[in-house]
């Protein structure tokens, strides 16, 4: 017996340790709260607030209201309603918190945000971002162009394309949204596709797997 316990004992003292750091791990990650102020809280204001769960000013300071539009959106999403922003949360508002990523190149934004206004004018402030996001996911799969100019260029991709409407006056927020989808945000959940039922025909794209739905657009694979 007591050699079992020299052996197991060492063993769960490890595994406690382990338990332990991942514990701080958790707590350290969970750094936005009541009391939290910071760009990043700001970030998480404003996409509260398209999502519609926040309906205050964005600031820098996370209060009563904030905390309660971040249980809103954890209780909607079926995360831990804790009011506390660690990383699952902020994976789940797409906010990507690392302080390293590239800053996008100004081109990127200007043409993303050109190609956002001609596709998406009019509808929601989140379902311009998502067809932003679409553009984004393109560049990330073998499937398509690497750059944001290589996909929204592609032959036949983009309707805003082949009538001009990339080219129209540009309205105030497509150059927010593309930032927002260069920066990680993606509504769409993943989307290389999306459509609007009341104005395609092609049979094609009625057959991939839908995501959501979002404004008049719906988003798929």
């Amino acid at each position: 017996m007591r050699k079992l316990v020299q052996i197991f004992l060492p063993l769960l003292i490890v595994f406690l340790i382990a338990q332990l750091v991942i514990q701080i791990k958790d707590i350290e990650a969970a750094s936005y709260k009541v009391g939290s102020k910071g760009d990043i809280v700001k970030k998480i204001e404003e996409k509260l607030k398209a999502l519609g769960y926040f309906k205050g000013n964005p600031d820098n300071y996370f209060g009563q209201d904030t905390q309660g539009a971040v249980k809103r959106f954890q209780r909607a999403k079926g995360l831990k309603v804790d009011g506390i922003v660690g990383s699952n949360t902020l994976r789940a508002l797409g906010i990507n918190e690392g302080k390293t990523s590239a800053k996008p190149q100004r081109t990127d934004v200007n043409l993303l945000a050109r190609a956002i206004n001609g596709e998406a004018r009019g509808e929601p402030y989140i379902g311009q971002v998502a067809v932003g996001a679409v553009i984004v996911n393109r560049t990330r799969d073998p499937r398509f162009p690497k750059t944001i100019a290589g996909v929204i260029y592609q032959p036949g991709a983009f309707t805003a394309v082949a009538d001009g409407q990339i080219n129209a006056k540009l309205e105030p927020t497509p150059q927010k949204a593309a930032n927002d989808a260069l920066n990680g945000w993606d509504p769409s959940g993943g989307a290389i596709y999306y459509y609007n039922p009341a104005k395609t025909t092609n049979k094609w794209i009625w057959s991939r797997p839908v995501i959501k739905r979002i404004g008049k657009h719906v988003f798929c694979r």
